[in-house]
């Protein structure tokens, strides 16, 4: 057998058992170098070669500044969110809707979302009578539009891999993310009239214009990390640092609502997350090698190849592929392990690697909300205390809304290469 398949499926199998992803892919390509015959040395090499790049510098402290947000200015944006939209019935949806895009525009992270925003908006839309399963979902789907609408943990490893430009990748994921929030937008008036939810009353102009001035150092955070990105004041990496100093000043100095002996823990978390990330992104490297050097991709394109001749068709197994990898293994994880395998693919076909690599990081996103990993589902579960079952089935049709703009990004190739086009 392929020793590139083996790795894949020991693999599978090593973290079906309950390895962490990690320690699986280290373990895979270890057993597959020695299959191959080829010397040890060549994992910590490529190791070593994997994280060399800074680019990855911005994951750390994007994942930081969401650390920090979550414990601090998470809260002033939805005040806004409820300033302006808390009048109309079934709001609760909609601001978790809309303070999910704003909070992911910042720390690139769907668990880091659905944790901040669902745990604030969750326990609130229970209290005020919704159903705890509505408010699950709601808060589940949501969550996806951390690593969706730029800037995305993510994408920052696919471009580490694919050596895209990360601003272009996030410039093409911004139009992807604002569909998929409008739509879900949408979606929550709807069902909150149809339900006849409760509304809170209306701010009077006095109340909205005291809300933004006592949030408007929150709400200026990601104008300013993507502004500076798109504008081409500074880099990705370096907007995440200046991420991290701003929430820092904002939250302890300017709203005061964070301490200092809080930082020892939201280091040590945010290390923690990272260190998981870089280690699969060394990893990779090395995996890839065995994967490359093994012949599996060309089987793969031979394979795609006998099976049809049309993009269109690829694009739609690639979709499907990726729905199931999605239910089964963390996004980052997945990206690691399948972008080497499928260059050679894209290639043949002629498939633009910045469409692709936003289409796949929407695809995995799906699977933070879809069992049985269903990170970020499982996560909202929990602060609702509700069926799990029953949270599925509510939020049934809006994942078919997001598989419907997925499908739609697939194919209609401006809605990703517009924006990264009009700004080069």
């Amino acid at each position: 057998m392929n020793v590139g398949l083996i790795l894949i499926i020991l693999l599978l199998v090593l973290a079906f058992v309950g390895l962490p992803i990690y320690i699986a892919l280290g373990i895979a390509t270890l057993v597959t170098l020695n299959m191959a015959g080829l010397p040890a040395m060549v994992l910590p090499q490529k190791f070593f070669a994997g994280m060399n790049s800074s680019s990855l510098l911005a994951i750390p402290f994007f994942i930081l500044a969401g650390n920090i947000m979550s414990r601090s200015i998470t809260g002033k944006l939805i005040e806004v969110c409820n300033a302006f939209i808390g009048h109309i019935k079934g709001s609760l949806g909609v601001v978790t809707v809309a303070a999910s895009a704003i909070f992911g525009a910042i720390s690139g992270s769907g668990v880091a979302t659905a944790s901040a925003i669902g745990g604030i908006t969750i326990p609130a839309m229970k209290k005020e009578g919704y159903p705890p399963e509505f408010a699950t979902a709601v808060a589940s789907i949501s969550s996806i539009l951390g690593p969706i609408i730029p800037p995305s943990i993510v994408l920052i490893v696919y471009a580490s891999i694919t050596n895209i430009s990360v601003a272009k990748l996030f410039l093409g994921s911004a139009l992807p993310g604002i569909i998929l929030a409008g739509s879900l937008i949408v979606y929550a008036l709807i069902y909150g009239k149809r339900h006849n939810f409760p509304s809170h009353e209306k701010s009077t102009g006095s109340q909205k214009i005291h809300t933004l001035g006592s949030s408007i150092w929150a709400l200026l955070m990601p104008i300013i990390i993507l502004g500076g990105i798109f504008g081409g004041i500074y880099t990705a990496t370096e907007a995440a640092a200046i991420a991290v100093a701003y929430s820092l000043i904002i939250s302890l100095f300017v709203y005061k609502d964070m301490k200092f002996s809080e930082l020892p823990t939201v280091f040590a978390e945010g290390a923690i997350s990272t260190a998981a990330i870089m280690m699969m992104v060394g990893l990779s490297k090395a995996s890839s090698y065995v994967v490359t050097t093994s012949g599996l991709p060309q089987t793969l394109v031979e394979t795609f190849s006998a099976i049809t001749s049309s993009k269109i068709v690829i694009l739609l197994l690639l979709n499907i592929v990726f729905l199931i990898i999605g239910m089964l293994m963390e996004a980052n994880a997945a990206v690691v392990m399948m972008t080497p395998i499928l260059l050679p693919l894209l290639q043949a076909y002629n498939i633009d690697l910045l469409t692709f690599g936003i289409v796949m990081s929407f695809n995995l996103c799906v699977g933070l909300v879809t069992p049985p990993v269903g990170l970020c589902l499982l996560i909202c579960n929990q602060i609702a205390e509700t069926s799990l079952g029953k949270a599925l089935k509510a939020m049934m049709p809006m994942l078919i809304i997001a598989i419907v703009v997925l499908f739609l990004i697939t194919y209609v190739s401006p809605l990703t290469t517009l924006l990264p086009t009009l700004l080069n």
